[in-house]
């Protein structure tokens, strides 16, 4: 597999805490902030719990 390029685009101060918690084990910290993290399963579940606050590219 591959890896990702993921974007926060949407700031979380209105979240609940649990997907605060998904944003900062994604390595993100601030709006625009882009990080690349492997392709796996566990990666693509974290993205699909906040898919709404992110933007993501295969690399």
């Amino acid at each position: 597999m591959g890896n990702l390029r993921i974007t926060l685009k949407k700031s979380v101060i209105a979240c609940k805490e649990d997907q605060k918690a998904t944003v900062a084990a994604l390595g993100l910290r601030k709006v625009g902030q882009t990080v690349e993290q492997k392709d796996n399963a566990q990666i693509r579940g974290m993205i699909n719990k906040i898919a709404h606050l992110l933007q993501v590219e295969e690399i």
